[in-house]
């Protein structure tokens, strides 16, 4: 069993940068791989970034490469998103989610979600 909680959102204005962080329980932190998906209103949920177990495989969406970078601390049993150049459109709570194994883009192959946090970004 994996619980995770998500930190760091708040309200910007566009330009800004901004990270938010996940933290997870349980000893087997570096066997998950990690994502963040992003849900705005009336909008499915979509796949923002993803790293492996390893930190070897790191993926993102198009519509934020180059903007935002994902990183994971196994000593501290975290993950992190950065964000700089925000826009109003990356505006959307944000979901920490975790999966034994392979990194996968679908958020139907995740087990464990975060409660996730509101990042708002002002033009």
């Amino acid at each position: 069993q994996v619980q995770l909680v998500e930190s760091g959102g708040g309200l910007v204005q566009a330009g800004d940068s901004l990270r938010v962080s996940c933290e997870a329980s349980g000893r087997t932190f570096s066997q998950y791989s990690m994502a963040w998906f992003r849900q705005a209103p009336g909008k499915e949920r979509e796949f923002v970034a993803g790293i492996g177990w390893s930190a070897g495989t790191i993926s993102y969406a198009d519509s934020v490469k180059g903007r935002f970078t994902i990183s994971r601390d196994n000593a501290k049993n975290a993950v992190y998103l950065q964000m700089k150049s925000l826009k109003p459109e990356d505006t959307a709570v944000y979901y920490c989610a975790a999966r034994l194994g392979y990194l996968f883009s679908e958020g139907g192959r995740y087990d464990y979600w975060g409660q996730g946090t509101q990042v708002t970004v002002s033009s």
